[in-house]
């Protein structure tokens, strides 16, 4: 990868220009946000520090603050110096995960069983470092960008909240959004068409028996066994009753029963994950898991009862969208700065909430060492991740360079 930029583009990419070097002259400032988020994570819904680090760091800039009842959530508003036009959305979370850190840095997180493990706090340093060169170039363009740093990521729904405030309204005509990756190569940028993430549901099933003496299991219905089987016939439901094209995946990753080595339990409960990659198996996936766990226990004479709580959709990348922003970063970094991906993660991401309503893309930003080995090094949710910092103004570049192509020319 050029990293001086790509010289001489095309009329196409002309709006681009300088951005890439412009990025990397606000790298002290990304960094010095990144890292004074990291040293202080948030949890959920209400980010409060983070939402002030926020405002304060861009205090000086021309932006239209809008925030809601339900998070802490901020959408900024940037208008464009040479009249209206199109709005496109640029975003950003702000929380972290229930987990202590063991990275060692010296700005590790100074709250106990908290970090930033996800990588959210370089997703804010990023899109603030957007906000700031495309400030800086207000003059060119025509139109708004709306910046929206949203909590609440690791499974609170923090979109879906910010979008029932109303802090969306009227919907921008696009969006975009990145999200780090440690393990993959240093500055490259990933993305595919359609489903780039999967949609993540939690289950419990609760296996109802007839607790009883170890010793004597005919006197009682014990659920134990039966929860196994059950296990065992999620993952045959799975490969025979779903497409490999398809795909969905099942993981009971809990079993609780019982409470000493010689009593039968009254009950045992199953705990796991379901996610897919179309809204069609989501809705299907749900429904034979139901009908699995229920005829297995009555096969047994006994009962179990499914309850499922919905999680994040399917996050669903439009074609032009993606398109664009490959475009944006090989005009930044070079022919090599892209990569289109064969195959979606089974992760999820509440951005798709916003993908929902509105056509754009999300894509992955590698941060890994330079010279490290990328594919050792530790993932995202690691309590030993790290990050290049030198990636980050890449990122910025990219957010910035997304708006700014599409204001200019749409999806076109």
């Amino acid at each position: 990868m050029d990293e001086a930029g790509v010289k001489g583009r095309d009329e196409r990419g002309a709006a681009l220009t300088g951005l890439y070097d412009e990025a990397h002259a606000l790298a002290p400032q990304i960094v010095a946000l990144r890292r004074a988020i990291h040293a202080e994570p948030e949890l959920g819904l209400h980010n409060p520090a983070t939402r002030d680090k926020i405002r304060a760091d861009l205090a000086g800039l021309p932006l239209e603050w809008r925030e809601g009842p339900s998070t802490t959530g901020l959408v900024a508003v940037l208008k464009g110096e040479k009249g209206d036009g199109p709005a496109v959305l640029l975003r950003g979370d702000t929380d972290a995960l229930p987990m202590s850190e063991e990275t060692g840095l010296p700005f590790a997180s100074a709250r106990a069983g908290t970090m930033h493990a996800c990588g959210h706090d370089t997703h804010v340093a990023m899109l603030a470092g957007a906000a700031r060169l495309l400030a800086a170039r207000a003059g060119d363009w025509a139109g708004e960008v709306r910046f929206m740093f949203q909590p609440g990521e690791e499974g609170h729904h923090g979109a879906r909240f910010m979008i029932e405030d109303g802090l969306l309204d009227p919907l921008p005509q696009a969006a975009f959004a990145l999200h780090v990756m440690p393990n993959s190569p240093h500055g490259q940028v990933q993305g595919r068409t359609g489903a780039l993430m999967a949609s993540a549901d939690q289950f419990e099933i609760v296996v109802e028996g007839r607790g009883g003496h170890a010793s004597m299991p005919h006197f009682a219905l014990d659920p134990v066994p039966v929860a196994c089987e059950i296990v065992g016939a999620i993952q045959t439901m799975v490969t025979r009753r779903f497409s490999v094209a398809d795909p969905v995946v099942a993981t009971v990753a809990r079993i609780e029963a019982g409470t000493a080595h010689n009593v039968i339990a009254d009950r045992a409960r199953l705990v796991g994950t379901l996610r897919t990659l179309s809204g069609e198996n989501r809705m299907r996936l749900r429904a034979c898991l139901e009908t699995c766990a229920t005829h297995v226990a009555a096969a047994h004479g006994m009962t179990a009862s499914v309850t499922i709580n919905p999680g994040f959709p399917v996050t669903l990348c439009d074609a032009r969208a993606v398109a664009l922003g490959e475009a944006v970063a090989r005009d930044l970094a070079g022919p090599d700065a892209f990569l289109r991906l064969d195959h979606p993660i089974m992760g999820a991401e509440d951005f798709a909430y916003v993908l929902e309503k509105v056509p754009g893309a999300m894509f992955f930003l590698g941060v890994a060492h330079r010279e490290a080995n990328w594919r050792e090094a530790c993932g995202i949710h690691s309590p030993r991740m790290v990050v290049d910092e030198t990636a980050l103004p890449m990122g910025s570049a990219l957010l910035a360079g997304c708006a700014l192509r599409f204001l200019a020319r749409g999806f076109s």
